[in-house]
């Protein structure tokens, strides 16, 4: 597995300190965040999975706790919309340039409007898909709003 992915590239040009960590990725995993944490024994609340949304038609960013549901309703108003709705796998891998299972919210092939739920930025730090499947970023949550200029909202159920 290489180290190295526009996402890891980005956080390093952007001055950014992150650690990576890899796990056994499972293809047939019902949820793959929980898969995640469970593989590398953290908590499934530090370990944020990264949504493709469309809100009002227009591609957008949301990151949630991977134990955790998204609130479409939520997401729109949080964007200024009307409606959010999942993105087809297809769409989303090729906006972001990442294979489903392996989509990072950092170096994306075209950077969109990104919201992380509020609590996640409660954790001492988290973990997020580092571009490809198996391999996570742990980093602290305020450099994960600031590199990205997310906004943290509460996106969830």
């Amino acid at each position: 597995m290489s180290r190295t992915t526009p996402a890891t590239l980005a956080l390093t040009k952007a001055g950014i300190f992150f650690e990576l960590a890899s796990y056994e990725y499972d293809a047939g995993a019902e949820r793959v965040g929980l898969q995640a944490a469970e593989a590398m024994g953290v908590p499934a609340s530090a370990v944020l999975k990264t949504l493709m949304v469309e809100v009002d038609g227009k591609p957008a960013c949301v990151v949630v706790p991977s134990d955790q549901e998204v609130n479409m309703k939520k997401v729109a108003v949080t964007f200024g919309g009307k409606s959010a709705q999942m993105m087809k796998p297809a769409d989303a891998e090729r906006l972001s340039g990442y294979k489903v299972g392996g989509i990072s919210p950092f170096g994306q092939r075209r950077p969109v409007p990104t919201a992380v739920e509020e609590m996640a930025t409660l954790e001492d730090r988290v973990y997020l898909n580092g571009g490809q499947r198996g391999l996570q970023i742990r980093m602290r949550p305020g450099d994960l709003l600031q590199v990205l200029a997310a906004k943290a909202s509460d996106l969830i159920r």
